[in-house]
């Protein structure tokens, strides 16, 4: 039975840059491309981007899994975020550097998402 889990990252991004690249970089590397029909082939997965007053940006995957691909997803998310660039699919290039990740707990307003990962 999956599991949901979540893996958070603070990141740096260039000035402009669309966060939306972070989410895209999940994507990409748990899913091989941006569309695609369900389910996700690696782990169902949701991206959220926040800034803090500081400016730096947080990024927060929810994701769901078996129990024994927890590792390899995490290391997948953590890989593509320490990559620090994308190339968007309209071919811009989109750098951030990865300053900081980590495991995450489930927050009490995810219940609903996670639970349409672990149906996904």
């Amino acid at each position: 039975m999956k599991q949901v889990h979540v893996q958070v990252a603070e990141v740096r991004l260039d000035r402009g840059a669309d966060t939306a690249a972070l989410g895209g970089a999940v994507t990409l590397a748990l899913c091989g491309t941006w569309e695609h029909e369900p389910p996700c082939p690696v782990a169902a997965h949701h991206t959220s981007v926040t800034e803090s007053e500081d400016g730096r940006l947080h990024v927060r995957v929810v994701f769901a899994c078996e129990p024994e691909a927890e590792g390899h997803v995490r290391d997948v998310i953590n890989e593509a975020l320490g990559h620090g660039s994308l190339v968007t699919p309209e071919g811009e290039l989109v750098r951030w550097r990865l300053t900081g990740y980590g495991a995450g707990d489930l927050r009490d307003d995810e219940d609903a998402l996670a639970d349409r990962l672990r149906e996904a």
